[in-house]
């Protein structure tokens, strides 16, 4: 699958989960110990907001705090559209995914940075689905490639403590539940 085809399929599956949110399912707990559910969904909202500004050039003094706190305001779900929509612009532009974006890890090309963004929006987006009921199932061409990307970075982002200690599942387990394990997901996790 193409790489972009595979970040727009994330965005979309993310996006469809907060739109799914119950009213009093925003303090809901996720298996993000620390996050209840408004928390990971203005997490990856900023991640969105930021990617823009990144993708322009922008370095992350430029930008600043502008993407601090609550960027979801009244309209959760419709600010989650929204920074999904201008994030898959920015990286549809012409040239876009082979430029180089300063990240806080240093400069990093903008595929390596998209590969980031479809893990983020993947596994946040199971976080969601779990937290709140839903069906937990992400697309299996993303899962695939997310799987791929990761397996050979999963020790540097241990290392950095960018993601908890991996957790173990079955062998048998399927290819979503082990990339959900190396991220320091427990795939059976329930509120």
């Amino acid at each position: 699958m193409d790489l972009l085809e595979t970040y727009r399929r994330s965005l979309a599956e993310f996006t469809e989960r907060v739109a799914q949110i119950g009213p009093g399912q925003w303090s809901d707990p996720t298996p993000c110990s620390d996050w209840d559910v408004r928390t990971v969904v203005n997490h990856v909202v900023a991640e969105d907001r930021w990617s823009v500004a990144l993708l322009a050039g922008r370095t992350i003094e430029e930008v600043g705090d502008r993407y601090d706190g609550d960027q979801l305001g009244e309209n959760p779900a419709g600010a989650a559209r929204e920074a999904a929509g201008q994030a898959e612009t920015a990286f549809t532009r012409p040239g876009a995914l082979d430029a180089t974006v300063a990240l806080s890890s240093g400069p990093t090309s903008a595929d390596e940075y998209l590969h980031q963004l479809i893990a983020e929006h993947l596994v946040h987006g199971w976080d969601l689905a779990v937290a709140t009921g839903t069906d937990p199932r992400l697309d299996a061409g993303a899962v695939a490639e997310c799987a791929r990307w990761f397996g050979g970075r999963v020790a540097d982002y241990r290392r950095s403590d960018l993601v908890a200690p991996g957790v173990d599942v079955p062998q048998d387990a399927d290819e979503q539940d082990r990339l959900l394990a190396a991220f320091g997901r427990d795939p059976d996790w329930a509120p």
